[in-house]
């Protein structure tokens, strides 16, 4: 420590103290360590050939020193240069620098931690220059998330719980580069576990005309890896994906989301009429427990007031009247959760964040990587956790009612 307050003080007479970037003191400090590091290693390496060739030295067949290779390692602090020392024989490797390693395990992880966030690769070498002094390019930040391919694909084929409460499904439009540049969708699964939890099951690339097959495998895919049983399924009007549910999941129970069949109706009516349109509206998705009948006759009324100007608009609400009105059949604290996808909402704000940062993307894989990327970008704080499982405790309560014990069916 002394000779720490040393260096710092004869840093600060130099010019000023820098902590990181070149002639930071923390590189300095960390240079120091790495290079008493790897000489301890090759202390530990020599000591145990010498235990196996009987402590001979190196004109006897035994191993010895043999000066240094000087290498410039990437770290978390900045770029530090530190001199690895050689053995006669050749057979000495470091574990803290390994050989051709020319980043430390802590810089990769800040890189991706800085992709999660929604950060650019432009905007990474950028960050990494200012901040740390240190030079790097494009091409070695997407070479560092390139690891995380591996981890995506093992994350996208894990076992998954047998029952899952609710699906939330929705989508997230990126720009793919594929010959010309065009907008994909890229689908995303969402959980509610048995314990109130969210859990993001998977990422699924479409290309827009996803029918019928294309969420019949979707869903065979989470039946493989575990599913057995799904109570209800909330959806954004994405097509064929009922008729997927009723073939693979039978029991389960299609509730369309009613925020974007507003946000639908809405688009059919003028921008002067829509508060008044919305709250005629109110009572039909408001109306009392179980009681079809009462929202039917809203649903009437809301036509005589404006099929003549709108009729668009009143034919959205009965062409989806069969999966607008399931929650209807719930109750209060079953509703007030299943009505809406807002549950997935906070994730698709980070995800087209993070991919409009982008622009676009060269493949199908590139963009799977950064939504995998983003989606494991932790809760700061961890509240939202909190929150969440909160929100969902009574609602757990009220779905094992509602459906007959098969909630906890699996658990028991």
């Amino acid at each position: 420590m002394d000779e720490l307050a040393e260096l710092a003080a004869g840093k600060v007479r130099d010019g000023g103290l820098r902590l990181m970037g070149e002639g930071g003191l923390l590189v300095e400090l960390t240079r120091h360590l790495m290079q008493a590091a790897v000489e301890a290693e090759m202390d530990l390496h020599l000591a145990e050939e010498a235990g196996r060739t009987g402590g001979r030295g190196s004109r006897s067949g035994g191993n010895a020193r043999n000066g240094h290779r000087s290498r410039k390692v990437m770290t978390e602090v900045g770029s530090v240069t530190v001199q690895v020392p050689r053995d006669r024989l050749g057979t000495f490797t470091s574990g803290l620098l390994p050989k051709y390693a020319r980043r430390t395990g802590g810089l990769e992880e800040m890189v991706l931690s800085l992709t999660a966030k929604g950060l650019t690769s432009g905007e990474i070498v950028a960050h990494l220059a200012e901040t740390y002094g240190m030079e790097t390019s494009k091409e070695t930040v997407s070479t560092i998330t390139d690891k995380a391919l591996d981890a995506m694909a093992d994350w996208r084929t894990r076992p998954l719980d047998p029952v899952c409460p609710v699906l939330f499904v929705d989508c997230v439009n990126v720009k793919i580069r594929d010959g010309a540049v065009a907008n994909r969708p890229i689908h995303v699964v969402l959980a509610v576990t048995c314990d109130g939890h969210r859990e993001i099951l998977g990422l699924w690339a479409g290309d827009g005309g996803e029918g019928a097959k294309y969420w019949q495998n979707v869903l065979a895919e989470l039946q493989n890896r575990g599913v057995r049983d799904v109570l209800m399924l909330v959806r954004d009007g994405l097509k064929g994906l009922p008729e997927a549910v009723n073939t693979v999941f039978p029991q389960t129970v299609v509730q369309l989301c009613i925020v974007h069949l507003i946000r639908t109706t809405l688009k059919y009516i003028s921008r002067a009429d829509w508060d008044k349109a919305a709250r005629d509206l109110r009572p039909v998705y408001t109306a009392a427990n179980e009681d079809e009948d009462e929202a039917l006759a809203r649903l009437a009324e809301f036509g005589e007031k404006w099929q003549a100007k709108y009729p668009a608009a009143v034919r959205a609400w009965e062409r989806s009247w069969s999966e607008v009105v399931p929650f209807l059949g719930f109750p209060p604290p079953i509703r007030k959760i299943i009505s809406t996808t807002n549950a997935i909402e906070s994730l698709n704000a980070r995800y087209r964040r993070s991919v409009n940062a982008c622009g676009h993307f060269p493949n199908e894989t590139a963009a799977l990587k950064r939504l995998y990327l983003t989606t494991l970008a932790p809760d700061p704080t961890g509240k939202g956790r909190k929150r969440w499982t909160s929100r969902w405790k009574e609602a757990m309560n009220a779905f094992d009612i509602a459906f007959d014990g098969r909630l906890s069916a699996e658990r028991v």
